[in-house]
């Protein structure tokens, strides 16, 4: 499963990787796989890259209703400031502005997840606070 190399990732910082599905959900969903599974690394790849050392990264897979289900990535890193929100999606854009390279990385892992989500008519959402940590949220149409 792709879930072991992000793991191993973890590990390395000492961050708990805690996968929820809730009630063993099991149901298919109208989806590129190996898309959704962009999606997933990237948003889980930010979450240990910006986590704090001996942190949680969980991934949670719920029923949004009849015909959705919403896929919740949360840490408890290091956040950030709400005036953010609208241009965290952004090619090249990065809201740590310091230009270390060696911690961040080249400002196209969210725009990838946000045109891949928008490919599949779907939406993302976003919270996060500064020094507590983000959640990163998209839905998918379950197959019938």
């Amino acid at each position: 499963m792709f879930f072991e190399m992000l793991d191993f990732r973890a590990k390395k910082k000492n961050i708990e990787f805690i996968l929820d599905k809730e009630n063993e959900l099991l149901t298919d969903v109208n989806a590129d796989k190996e898309k959704i599974e962009q999606v997933l690394t990237n948003l889980i790849e930010n979450s240990i890259k910006y986590g704090k050392e001996n942190g949680t990264t969980e991934i949670v897979v719920q029923n949004l209703n009849e015909n959705k289900i919403i896929v919740r990535v949360t840490d408890n890193g290091v956040g950030f400031e709400k005036e953010n929100y609208n241009r965290i999606f952004e090619r090249f854009f990065r809201v740590d502005k310091s230009g270390n390279r060696s911690s961040g990385g080249s400002g196209l892992g969210l725009s990838i997840v946000k045109h891949i989500i928008d490919a599949h008519d779907e939406k993302i959402y976003v919270e996060s606070e500064l020094g507590i940590g983000s959640e990163f949220s998209f839905t998918l149409e379950k197959f019938e």
